[in-house]
């Protein structure tokens, strides 16, 4: 462990690597859902009960909302949707935990989280038309656009790492200056928009990545369609 205040993050040191807080929550939490899904699912039979049909109706109603922006592709997208709604749901309200602090108010975990939907866009692009077709739109409607669809890739990545760190940071920051001035008069209401907002920040972030990725197949389909149009093809 370092005494180095600018490094007072991090708990824990293994050879010259150190590694924070923000890392050994998020590590933690990816155990406990693995458990969790492991314990809750071993047991899975055609005649649900409440457990089973509880969960159930949580992956129908991922797959539902996945449905609605890309329907052709619901079943492919709703494991990387899914699980990126749960991990940032349990991510964001571990900051009510007394000692514990929301891993995703560190911009290294929400980068983190943002560059696997930036591979993710690209993965699910290229599987469902192929590498030559994908890499084909970026130089439509001119090759000189090129340039600008990369900004506007990485642009839009950063934004989404940002825009998470932001909002829970500044939760955090407000919810810890409410209880300095008011003390724990008010911890009710205080409370109830820390759990808001962390459902509300895990589902834009979920969105987004689903209209990115969703927005990179549907732009394929697309160029094909047009170009078998300009064909004379089907």
């Amino acid at each position: 462990m370092t005494d180095n205040a600018l490094f007072s993050d991090w708990v824990l040191t293994v050879g010259s690597l150190d590694i924070s807080k923000s890392v050994l929550t998020s590590a933690g939490v990816t155990l406990l859902l693995v458990v969790l899904a492991y314990v809750l699912t071993r047991r899975m039979t055609l005649h649900p009960g409440m457990r089973q049909s509880m969960l159930e109706g949580i992956v129908g109603s991922i797959e539902d909302a996945v449905a609605d922006v890309q329907p052709d592709y619901a079943r492919q997208l709703t494991p990387l949707i899914g699980t990126l709604w749960i991990f940032l749901v349990v991510s964001n309200l571990t900051g009510l935990i007394p000692g514990l602090e929301s891993p995703t108010r560190d911009l290294s975990v929400t980068s983190a989280l943002a560059i696997i939907v930036f591979f993710s866009v690209h993965w699910y692009g290229i599987r469902a038309n192929g590498l030559r077709q994908y890499l084909r739109h970026y130089l439509s409607p001119s090759p000189l656009l090129l340039p600008f669809h990369i900004i506007s890739e990485l642009t839009r990545t950063l934004a989404l790492a940002v825009r998470l760190f932001g909002n829970i940071m500044s939760l955090e920051i407000a919810a810890l200056l409410v209880l300095m001035v008011a003390g724990f008069l008010a911890p009710v209401p205080l409370l109830m928009l820390h759990i808001v907002e962390a459902l509300v920040q895990a589902y834009i972030f979920g969105v987004l990545a689903l209209i990115y990725v969703a927005s990179a197949i549907q732009t394929q389909q697309e160029h094909i369609e047009k170009h078998n149009r300009k064909k004379g093809t089907p």
